[in-house]
């Protein structure tokens, strides 16, 4: 049975992936749909959606929030696309290396794991983006300094299982290099697992953007969804649209994420899957 007819068993996940699709198509035609920078005053202050050709109104200083959330969609998306990259490349090679290893690498990978887990992911990205000031380069490396560790630990676990297989053992017969061995034969079989986590990944960083945007540590030069979000806050009675549409997108990129996840997870792990829908 192909990866796809497994995939599309779970209708929760395809429709998860076709919202996930229209955000994309959202961010790449985002220059088309709204011409012009989203900064730029559209009309006049607190427009209700609807109201002289605003489909989702204006903010308080007459910005267009369609044209907000629309640009935005491509920082959110370019940030947690970026920063679960950098988390990945980060954390599968430490787990690589300490599941591999084994012996005193192993327990000093982990102990540096353990450090950063014992932190909050959201006090520490907070912190960091603080001290390198706020921007996007700032942004995408503090959520990938707080969201590698568990990276690690799945590699990890995945490579103690699979290092005293036999297709591992007659690698090492014929004579392949530790790292042959490691990219060739073991990573590749131990991919499942990192493609579900990477999918969970990109809601979080996009959620920890958003968050780190609403409280002022954003990019002052970029537009988000947590920017749009965090300056509708305090006007939110007399301008509810401010927050609730940006918020609706987040909501909604965040979900779409976690169906694929799932169907990611049904697809690569269909005895999992059989297992799930036996005991429902």
């Amino acid at each position: 049975m192909t990866f796809w007819r497994l995939y599309r068993r779970n209708w929760g996940a395809v429709i998860g992936l076709v919202i996930l699709l229209l955000v994309f198509i959202l961010a790449i035609t985002a220059p088309w749909l709204f011409p012009g920078s989203p900064w730029d005053m559209a009309s006049a202050p607190f427009m209700p959606p609807g109201e002289m050709g605003m489909l989702l109104g204006t903010d308080s200083l007459g910005r267009d929030v369609a044209a907000g959330i629309a640009h935005g969609a491509r920082v959110s998306l370019l940030v947690g696309a970026v920063s679960t990259v950098v988390a990945l490349f980060v954390g599968v090679t430490l787990g690589a290396v300490a599941g591999y290893a084994g012996g005193i690498v192993d327990d000093i990978v982990m102990r540096v794991t353990e450090f950063f887990q014992t932190i909050p992911s959201f006090v520490l990205a907070i912190l960091l983006v603080a001290i390198f000031t706020p921007s996007l380069y700032s942004i995408v490396f503090a959520i990938a300094v707080v969201s590698w560790p568990p990276v690690a630990r799945v590699v990890r676990a995945e490579f103690l299982s699979l290092r005293s297989r036999e297709f591992v053992q007659a690698a090492e017969v014929l004579g392949k290099s530790r790292l042959s061995i490691v990219v060739g034969d073991i990573l590749p079989n131990a991919l499942s697992p990192i493609v579900v986590l990477a999918s969970l990944m990109v809601a979080s960083a996009i959620l920890l953007e958003s968050a780190l945007s609403f409280l002022g540590l954003g990019d002052p030069n970029t537009m988000s969804w947590g920017f749009l979000i965090g300056s509708g806050r305090s006007v939110i009675r007399m301008a509810w649209w401010m927050s609730v549409f940006p918020g609706i997108a987040i909501f909604l990129t965040v979900l779409s994420l976690n169906l694929v996840g799932e169907g990611l997870s049904d697809a690569l792990n269909p005895r999992l899957a059989r297992q799930r829908g036996g005991k429902a």
